[in-house]
């Protein structure tokens, strides 16, 4: 019970100091990803007749674009939990697994809210009919969020262990944008590409996500096992150090 209160707490600190205090607090979460769907959407109009799947210049690029949004937001928050609690991390009922946590839960019901709101607003103001196979959105959630989450305990200590890579992970992760599947299909890469991309995880959970919301589209290159290993791999290596070094950590 300590826990989920300490948990609770640094939700609500969080939740105050990072939304409350700003200018339009949560609907910045909303608009900032909405605001860029509707202008890649509309320049692909402007090249292409339709989108690769559907009628949805949209609905296309919202359920690429709230995938990488979503990881994003974990990988780089959660990395970030440490640094951000770090005056609290003294005190001795309060943890830096409670610190890590806290902060993915948060980011996570944001970004899933925030998502939600934006596919929902589409399909409505469209008036899109869809069948909707909710076993593969929920799995292209879960994978997403753990994923996010791995990479974020991982960053966690990296971040606070060599600075720089703060710098190197934005430079990394610059490119998802272009090679996550956001913008096309898999399946309309060539081939030499294929062989490339298939190794980066969130281009399955994207395919995962597209294949809930367009019942024609059956990808064929998914591997959730693969995906899960990616997610599984750092999050245990990132637990690990920072059980071993986080007291180092906060005094560095």
């Amino acid at each position: 019970m300590s826990a989920l209160r300490c948990i609770a707490a640094l939700m609500l600190r969080e939740m105050g100091t990072r939304y409350g205090r700003r200018p339009g607090g949560y609907v910045w979460a909303v608009l900032q990803p909405l605001g860029i769907i509707i202008i890649i959407a509309f320049a692909f109009s402007l090249i292409a007749q339709s989108p690769a799947l559907g009628t949805s210049f949209l609905l296309f690029k919202a359920t690429g674009m709230l995938v990488l949004q979503t990881f994003n937001a974990l990988g780089s928050n959660v990395g970030r939990a440490m640094n951000y609690s770090r005056a609290l991390l003294f005190f001795p009922r309060v943890s830096w697994i409670d610190a890590v946590i806290a902060r993915f839960l948060l980011n996570a019901l944001v970004s899933l809210a925030a998502a939600c709101i934006i596919l929902v607003g589409i399909i409505l103001f469209e008036d899109l009919k869809t069948v909707l196979d909710w076993g593969q959105i929920f799995l292209a959630v879960v994978l997403i969020c753990a994923l996010g989450f791995g990479i974020g305990c991982l960053n966690c200590y990296l971040f606070q262990r060599f600075p720089v890579w703060d710098d190197i992970w934005g430079i990394l992760t610059a490119p998802l944008f272009v090679i996550s599947g956001v913008l096309f299909l898999y399946e309309d890469l060539p081939p030499f590409a294929q062989d490339i991309l298939w190794y980066n995880p969130i281009m399955h959970i994207t395919g995962l996500m597209r294949e809930g919301f367009y019942p024609v589209y059956s990808p064929g290159y998914i591997s959730v096992a693969y995906t899960a290993a990616c997610a599984l791999v750092p999050m245990v290596i990132g637990l690990l150090l920072l059980r071993q070094y986080h007291r180092d950590l906060l005094y560095r």
